[in-house]
């Protein structure tokens, strides 16, 4: 006799290549935990309901404690003919207990079970990543409190644009991780809806109370359409969108420090405990971590391309497709968490190299922009400004010297407007400071961003 539960139609048994083929006990025993806990929530409800007897209920539940103690003990033993975590469970219970385990199945199918354990699942996982994402948003906000004094140049098209404070960099991406983990939550509270009790697709004709189950699971409330709750998977879909954009943040952050770590630009140290040799050029300490998260930034996007692609054509309720919504989903999240735990600790220990921005601030006419607005503010048009401090960097281009190294007189040169006060405001100290208003780069306003950001952590 078939060790399958639908068995009974069959008079043949199935091929053993596709007996493996369609299992997915190899990558959705992860969802064991989820499903014992639902399962034991549902036989307290069929017993509370008069479904099934209270002893039977007490049998069943019993039965799939012990079970959880094997598994966590590494004692059971998974089989691919029983194809996926659900008949896994189902089997050992009635093996254990005797015919009654049989009972648990009542009013519920697979296809409700298994999105029940996914949203079980994914709402841990979710609450983890937040846990992971504060990690890091406290280690970007200890560099940027320890280094507040310190000055960088500041890009566009990698160029040369203006001061601002390397704690100011470091909160921008305080910022996007902010947006990513607001992003985590909205996902967490759209998914806290029971599924369990759509049946296969119809529903079930059992009395069943899905409120009392949704309110022993920490469900929020309960989904509203037995076709939709079996069928959708826009949950996960979502939470592969966010976390493409939260690596999206990563993969940026990744390549500033790759860029930032190399002896051209020199600005920090990463670790050695992040870093890795070469086999033939003994000089070399590669950036192996941050440039490794740049490269599963691909991945994760391949992995959300997947999932909508395969649920793009898919007719309402289950179909077997949906048992390949399960390998992208966990790959994405194995890789968030990874990579979030890993930059954590490594931002945390990275070195920064102050003399060496700060020499990298005073190139490349970076305080250029301000001279414009000294000239504005006495009175000269922007535009024509523009032009007046335009003609005076190309003029010292030719003469080999920066902005501040001007005399009052090459700066009349191009405008009678610019006294000798101009000096007050081509430092970069004095660059960075007129820039007070909330979101600027002055050290006051950085100041109360890092005070902000700590409360936030805290909250």
């Amino acid at each position: 006799m078939s060790d399958k539960p639908w068995a009974g139609r069959f008079t043949q048994p199935t091929d053993q290549f596709v007996e493996e083929f369609t299992a997915s006990i190899s990558f959705d025993q992860r969802l064991y935990r989820y499903d014992i806990r639902g399962s034991i929530a549902h036989a307290r409800m069929l017993a509370r309901q008069g479904i099934i007897g209270q002893d039977e209920a007490e049998r069943i539940v019993f039965g799939l404690n012990e079970i959880l103690e094997e598994i966590e003990a590494g004692k059971f033993t998974f089989s691919v003919s029983l194809e996926d975590i659900h008949m896994n469970i189902e089997k050992r219970l009635i093996d254990k207990i005797g015919p009654v385990g049989g009972k648990l199945h009542t009013a519920r199918s697979r296809n409700d079970q298994v999105a029940l354990d996914i949203r079980l699942y994914l709402r841990d996982e979710i609450d983890a990543i937040v846990g992971f994402l504060e990690k890091l948003q406290t280690a970007l906000v200890d560099q940027a409190e320890a280094n507040l004094d310190v000055i960088m140049p500041g890009y566009t098209h990698l160029q040369t644009a203006q001061p601002v404070l390397f704690a100011h960099h470091m909160l921008a991406y305080f910022e996007m991780f902010s947006r990513d983990s607001e992003r985590m939550r909205e996902i967490r509270r759209r998914l806290n809806r029971l599924p369990l009790g759509a049946g296969a697709l119809a529903g079930t004709t059992f009395p069943i109370d899905r409120e009392w189950v949704a309110e022993q699971l920490g469900f929020d409330g309960v989904t509203r359409n037995s076709l939709d709750s079996v069928s959708d998977r826009d949950f996960a879909i979502e939470f592969c969108a966010a976390a493409s954009i939260l690596m999206m943040h990563l993969s940026r952050l990744s390549e500033e420090l790759i860029l930032w770590s190399s002896a051209d630009f020199d600005f920090i140290e990463l670790s050695d405990a992040f870093c890795t040799g070469s086999s033939i050029m003994p000089q070399k300490k590669n950036p192996d971590v941050p440039e490794l998260v740049r490269g599963k930034t691909g991945r994760v996007y391949g992995n959300l391309v997947s999932l909508l692609t395969l649920m793009k054509s898919l007719p309402l309720a289950y179909n077997k497709d949906m048992q390949e919504d399960k390998e992208p989903l966990f790959d994405t999240l194995d890789t968030v968490k990874g990579s979030l735990k890993i930059f954590a600790d490594m931002i945390a220990e990275m070195k920064v190299k102050a003399d060496r921005m700060r020499r990298a601030a005073a190139r490349g006419f970076s305080t250029a922009t301000d001279v414009a607005d000294y000239c504005v503010r006495k009175g000269l048009p922007f535009r024509q400004a523009h032009e007046v401090v335009g003609k005076t960097v190309r003029y010292c281009i030719e003469q080999g010297k920066d902005i501040p190294e001007l005399s009052l007189d090459e700066f009349r040169q191009f405008s009678e407007l610019i006294d000798e006060d101009i000096y007050d405001f081509v430092t970069l100290e004095a660059s960075v400071d007129a820039r007070k208003a909330t979101g600027g780069t002055a050290k006051e306003a950085v100041a109360r961003e890092i005070a902000r950001a700590r409360q936030q952590l805290s909250g």
